[in-house]
């Protein structure tokens, strides 16, 4: 329920958002927010949900996620984010990085998306509460990389394989570094 929804609009397609909304706490914020989504052009339709927290809007193809956000910080609210940590792998250059950081933008909710190539990393940040590391990850892969969502103390680096996983990535990661060295 919580999920940004934003197809790829057909020409003419409404698109159907679902935003976290913070800072709520009665009917009369409910309708503030409402009464900012729905006077924007574009807006189909907007209602607000006090108990989920949440905003469910329908709108023209032209609007966006900052206009919506937009909206709600103008009435005194705030747009829910969360955010998620991918590793990348296959990334080589910091055209890699740009590559990965446009395709981790074009994915809808994402607000935020930083890529780091000494890390093999991407810290992406939503306007959702339930995160899509599915289309996350897709997202990555049409640009030709691939990358695995890292959840804190899981995977293999948690309990016993902590040590071992370490262990390997110091093993692939001295080598960026010689070269580095060698060539200054």
């Amino acid at each position: 329920m919580n999920a940004v929804i934003a197809p790829i609009p057909k020409s003419g397609a409404l698109l159907d958002w679902s935003l976290p909304i913070e800072g709520m706490t009665c009917a009369s914020c409910v309708g503030r927010v409402e009464r900012a989504l729905q006077g924007m052009p574009g807006v189909v339709e907007a209602s607000v949900n006090l108990a989920t927290e949440a905003a469910s809007v329908r709108s023209a193809p032209g609007i966006g996620l900052a206009d919506l956000r937009a909206a709600v910080e103008k009435a005194g609210y705030t747009v829910g984010e969360s955010s998620v940590t991918l590793a990348i792998e296959g990334m080589t250059c910091a055209s890699c990085v740009s590559r990965v950081e446009k395709a981790l933008l074009r994915v809808p909710g994402v607000v935020r998306a930083e890529v780091n190539l000494a890390t093999e990393s991407a810290s992406v940040v939503l306007a959702t509460r339930q995160i899509d590391e599915a289309a996350l990850v897709a997202a990555v892969e049409r640009a030709g990389y691939v990358a695995t969502p890292r959840h804190a103390g899981s995977g293999a680096d948690s309990g016993a394989d902590a040590g071992a996983g370490a262990a390997s990535r110091r093993s692939r990661e001295w080598w960026p570094v010689a070269v580095a060295a060698a060539l200054s």
